[in-house]
């Protein structure tokens, strides 16, 4: 008996210790929802401690939940072992199930057991260790749902049934000992339920990122190409040619051996005018399939939207069927090109822009030669703004690309018509660096070479007269400038600078004629209306000088120089003519009519004036819109008649509304505009002020 005592003695101190030790690790992992894994036991010294702890706490928790918790008793979970040895499993087990009777029904589940110190038996009890956790943790299941079940009302029950069994982890069944953590696995499991198209991965929910999945193929994780191809068409119908581009481009990553693929991704590519890629893309699709007519025909449209005529028709005929439209289109163009040619020998500058512009409506509206040939003649007809314009529309290759499709002296010529352009833009730089190309391509042209000329002397003239200029020596600068317009003689850079020199030089003469040159080349030079202002200025041609500056000033509203310039002209001008002046001040064109006689005064004086009748309160809008308009116009008169004031006024002058706008030119009406029509108001002081 006393044996028997002292074993049960040893037994119930061991139960105590283990546990002691699950109990406090449990404590630690209600802390965490990271599960913990198995960790060392404690030597023996700490052992006999927690034994001492343990014997002197009392044993009995069970009030701390309630005695009806669980309506089942679960039973121990057993494992094969020797019978004449206690194993350290019994243990864990029996300490494992006291603490789920205890009410702690998440540490059976949660904590990890402990590993056998006896070396020589260490693999076996690492497997009979995972046999246990895992029966534990289906009891941990089934007792959680039993005490659900029997606290219906306390708690709402939770599905586990979708959660997966790991090892000896239960991902997210674990029940938490707080109202927060209960609502967080209810928040978790509901997110896992609702969403299918989400992953479970221990806590952490990942969304798919695969936004084809539908388009997959059953068989397998292949992405069908003829999806992106259809999209492709869906993006390009709608003008989308980037789009439809990069989902041509995917199709073609897929399945490189589809010659339509290739085909369509051209289609996309001509849109972006991007015509080099767009022959690519076609050749791909012949030689992928050689009796795709489409690709044959496409080929053919490219190169004849190119101006590129005898490669059009070799593709026309190589295809399985010949488009005989194409071919009469072709032939057509042949002969616009041929005497463009002949105008050129000529210097028939007018017949070149009248073949070229009926070759572009033909359909070869992406023709570099013909845009160059539309380019030069414009430029020959001293039309510089023009040229830019036109030059602006052929379609931009680099040099290998324009070399490998036109020739090096096409490419050349190109070369020397963008170096003109550039010149007479006042890029001379630009210029310089497009005629040394030119002249690489092409060294043995004598047209060439004598752009490489031009356009070096021309530079030099600017930059060295700019030079002398700056230090004030005006007689050097001006003769600097001579030479560079003896190589470019209607360079309107070199002439509105000549015409500076001048002008400092007192030849205002002079520089008025340089100016006008400059002006008929180049109608949008400001800098050159601006310097013959000036010039009219100083010679007292006051009205010439008004009109420059007026068109100044509606050009730039806000330019304060030009507008005091615009009124000291005015000024003189009435002077001139006897006029009264002493109304007059900078920045001050609103009038307030304050009798008849002043009214009178204004609206039969030469020139534009605008009347507003209104309201002194009711209309504070439009008098404000009167207010923003005359400082855009300071060459024209602005009056405001308050018709409570005037009555008289708004009934002689046949006022249909108020408000409302009366325009009068040279003393008489012209028009009525409603004071709410902003719109009109601006384009009719525009049309009549002009």
């Amino acid at each position: 008996m006393a044996g028997k005592a002292k074993n049960k003695m040893k037994l119930e101190l061991g139960c105590g210790l283990m546990g002691r030790i699950l109990q406090l690790k449990s404590n630690r992992l209600r802390k965490s929802s990271v599960h913990s894994l198995p960790v060392k036991p404690s030597n023996t010294a700490q052992h006999k401690d927690h034994a001492k702890n343990e014997s002197k706490r009392p044993q009995n928790h069970g009030s701390k939940v309630p005695k009806d918790s669980f309506t089942e008793t679960v039973p121990t979970p057993k494992v094969e072992q020797n019978p004449a040895t206690k194993s350290p499993s019994n243990h864990r087990a029996t300490s494992a199930y006291r603490n789920i009777q205890n009410g702690r029904p998440s540490d059976a589940a949660r904590s990890s057991v402990q590993q056998n110190h006896d070396s020589n038996d260490e693999c076996k009890q690492q497997k009979e260790h995972a046999g246990n956790s895992l029966e534990l943790a289906i009891a941990r299941i089934s007792t959680s749902t039993s005490h659900q079940q029997n606290n219906e009302t306390k708690s709402p029950a939770k599905d586990l049934s979708a959660l997966k069994l790991t090892g000896n982890l239960i991902v997210n069944s674990s029940p938490r000992t707080s109202v927060t953590k209960n609502k967080e696995l209810n928040s978790m499991s509901s997110s896992y339920n609702n969403n299918t198209n989400k992953g479970l991965m221990g806590n952490i929910l990942r969304k798919s990122d695969d936004e084809f999945a539908q388009f997959r193929s059953p068989r397998n994780s292949r992405v069908d190409p003829e999806v992106f191809k259809s999209m492709g068409n869906e993006a390009y119908k709608q003008g989308r040619f980037g789009e439809a581009l990069a989902l041509y481009d995917r199709a073609i990553d897929l399945d490189s051996n589809k010659a339509t693929y290739h085909c369509n991704k051209s289609a996309a590519l001509i849109g972006l005018r991007r015509f080099p890629q767009a022959i690519v893309e076609c050749e791909e699709a012949i030689r992928l399939e050689p009796s795709y007519g489409r690709a044959h025909t496409r080929l053919a449209t490219i190169y004849f939207r190119l101006g590129e005529v005898e490669k059009a028709m070799n593709c026309n005929q190589t295809a399985p069927y010949v488009d005989s439209i194409l071919a009469y289109q072709a032939q057509t163009l042949q002969n616009h090109l041929n005497k463009c040619n002949e105008a050129r020998k000529v210097n028939d500058w007018k017949s070149i822009l009248k073949e070229t512009q009926a070759a572009i409506c033909l359909g070869a509206d992406s023709a570099p030669q013909v845009y160059a040939l539309q380019t030069e003649a414009l430029l020959k007809l001293l039309r510089h703004q023009e040229a830019y314009a036109t030059y602006e529309k052929t379609p931009k290759l680099d040099l290998d690309s324009c070399n490998k499709l036109l020739g090096l002296a096409r490419s050349a010529y190109l070369l020397m018509i963008g170096a003109q352009v550039y010149l007479a833009a006042g890029r001379f730089e630009d210029a310089v660096t497009a005629s040394q190309h030119a002249a690489k391509f092409d060294p043995s042209s004598n047209e060439v070479n004598a752009m490489v000329r031009r356009a070096r002397a021309a530079a030099s003239a600017r930059m060295s007269g700019n030079l002398l200029f700056k230090a004030s020596k005006f007689m050097e600068a001006c003769a600097v400038y001579n030479e560079g317009l003896e190589h470019d003689p209607y360079n309107p850079i070199l002439l509105c600078n000549r015409a500076a020199c001048r002008s400092k030089l007192g030849q205002f003469e002079k520089a008025i004629e340089d100016c006008n040159v400059a002006l008929i080349v180049q109608p949008s030079y400001s800098k050159a209306r601006l310097r013959r202002a000036d010039c009219n200025a100083k010679l007292e041609r006051w009205e010439a000088a008004i009109q420059d500056y007026e068109m100044l000033i509606r050009e730039k509203p806000v330019d304060e120089e030009v507008a005091r310039a615009l009124f000291e002209a005015q000024l003189q001008l009435k002077m001139l003519r006897g006029e009264d002046i002493k109304d007059l001040k900078f920045g001050a064109n609103l009038v307030f009519i304050s009798s008849n006689d002043r009214f009178r005064h204004y609206v039969t004086s030469p020139g534009m004036s605008v009347v507003l009748f209104c309201n002194k309160a009711t209309h504070k809008q439009v008098l404000l819109v009167l207010e923003q308009t005359c400082k855009r116009y300071p060459s024209v008169n602005f009056l405001k008649v308050e018709i409570e004031d005037h009555p008289y006024l708004a009934k002689s002058e046949g006022v249909n509304s108020i408000p409302a706008f009366k325009i009068y030119k040279n003393g008489s009406r012209v028009k009525e505009i409603p004071g709410n029509n902003h719109e009109l108001l601006e384009r009719s002081v525009i049309l009549y002020s002009s």
